[in-house]
C-alpha cells in the first residue's frame, strides 16, 4: 500500500528540486503517491494566493508534506510561509541533522549534530509594534508548554537513538525570564533522563565553541531564532546548506524540507543541488517506517559523492542538477531493486 503525501513545488529552485527528487524516489521504488501543488511567490503573482486552498486541504488529508523552498520577501511583503505552516499545524519540533560526509572535505571531518529548534514561538511570532518613527518593539513569546515539549522531544530522541548528550542553548544571563524559564525547564527535565548527559551554553559562546571544536556537541535544543542561526552555522561546518535536511514534526502533522532557501539567483540555470531536499525526503520515508528505502537512497548519494565525478558546483564540481540526479539513479540501479 502506497502512502499518499502532499508535495509543494515552491519557487526559485523549488520546482527543479521537486523534479529531481521525485525521479530518484521513483527509481528507488519508494512506496509513495503524490498530490503536487504550485505554491509560493510565483503562485501569489499568478492567482493571488500563496497556497491554494486545495493544497492545504491535501496536507490536512495526508498529514505529510514534502515542501520545496519558498521565497520570502525581505523587509516587506507577505509573511514567511514556513512560519505560517509551522504555526497553523503546530509543527513545533524542527529537527535538523548535520553530519559530515567523508566525500565533502572541510576542516571538520567528524561533525554529527542533531539540532532541535522550537518552531512556533520566540521572536518568530512576528509581533512588532512601531512606537514612533524611530522606535520599534519586537515581542518574544515563550511559554512553558512549548519549552517542555521541545526539550522532552530532544531528550527522547537522544535516548531512542543512542546519543550521549543534550546541550541547551540560551541567553539566560541577559533574558532572565524568557530564556531563564527555558533553561530552568531544561534542568528540571534533565533529571528524568539521567542516562543522558545534559549541559547548557550561552548562545554566543556556543557559536565560538562550534567553530573551535564541534565534536563536543551531540544533540542541541534551543528556541526558534537561535536554532535558525545555529543550524546555518553548522551547515557551514560540513560543506554548506545544500547538505542539510530538516523535519518539522507536530502531534498530527509532519513537514519535510531542506534547510536552504529558494536561491532565485540560480533558478532555471540547472545548478541546484538537490541533496538536502532528497535527504529531507529520506527523513519522510523514515517517518513512515520505510527505512530500507531511505537507506538505499542514502547509500546511492554517498556513492556519487565519493566518486566525485557528477558533483554540482556548490560541491566543487561541474555537473548540472540533471546529471547529478541521473548519477544517483544509476547508483540505485546498480544496487538492484528492492526484494519482494
Amino acid at each position: 500500500m502506497k502512502k499518499t503525501v502532499t508535495v509543494f513545488r515552491g519557487d526559485g529552485i523549488g520546482p527543479e528540486l521537486v523534479d529531481s527528487v521525485l525521479q530518484i524516489l521513483e527509481a528507488a521504488e519508494a512506496p509513495l503517491k503524490y498530490e503536487i501543488f504550485n505554491v509560493g511567490e510565483a503562485e501569489w503573482k499568478r492567482n493571488g494566493e500563496l497556497i491554494p486552498q486545495e493544497a492545504l486541504q491535501s496536507f490536512e488529508k495526508t498529514k505529510i508534506l514534502l515542501k520545496s523552498p519558498i521565497t520570502t520577501p525581505v523587509g516587506t511583503g507577505f509573511r514567511s510561509l514556513n512560519v505560517t505552516l509551522r504555526n497553523q499545524y503546530d509543527l513545533y519540533a524542527n529537527i535538523r541533522p548535520v553530519r559530515s560526509n567523508s566525500a565533502v572535505h572541510t576542516p571538520f571531518p567528524n561533525v554529527d549534530i542533531v539540532i532541535f529548534r522550537e518552531n512556533t514561538e520566540g521572536l518568530y511570532v512576528g509581533i512588532e509594534e512601531k512606537k514612533d518613527e524611530n522606535t520599534v518593539h519586537a515581542i518574544k513569546v515563550v511559554t512553558r508548554k512549548a519549552c517542555e515539549r521541545i526539550i522532552r522531544k530532544a531528550f527522547e530522541y537522544a535516548r531512542e537513538n543512542g546519543r550521549r548528550k543534550v546541550t541547551c542553548v540560551h541567553k539566560a544571563n541577559i533574558l532572565k525570564q524568557s530564556d531563564g524559564m527555558f533553561l530552568e525547564i531544561f534542568r528540571q527535565l534533565a533529571g528524568e533522563y539521567l542516562d543522558i548527559e545534559a549541559d547548557d551554553k550561552i548562545i554566543d559562546n556556543t557559536c565560538m565553541q562550534l567553530v573551535m571544536n564541534p565534536n563536543q556537541f551531540d544533540v542541541m535544543v534551543m528556541q526558534n531564532l537561535y536554532g535558525d542561526i545555529i543550524s546555518d552555522l553548522c551547515s557551514g561546518l560540513i560543506g554548506g546548506l545544500g547538505l542539510v535536511p530538516s523535519a518539522n514534526i507536530g502531534e498530527g502533522y509532519a513537514m519535510f524540507e531542506a534547510v536552504h532557501g529558494s536561491a532565485p539567483d540560480i533558478a532555471g540555470k540547472h545548478l541546484a543541488n538537490p541533496t538536502a531536499f532528497l535527504w529531507s525526503a529520506c527523513m519522510l520515508l523514515e517517518y513512515v517506517q520505510e527505512n530500507e528505502c531511505a537507506g538505499r537512497i542514502r547509500n546511492a548519494v554517498d556513492a556519487v559523492l565519493h566518486e566525485g565525478v557528477h558533483l554540482t558546483r556548490d560541491l566543487h564540481g561541474i555537473a548540472s542538477t540533471e546529471e547529478y540526479t541521473e548519477a544517483i539513479i544509476q547508483e540505485l540501479k546498480k544496487g538492484g531493486r528492492k526484494s519482494g
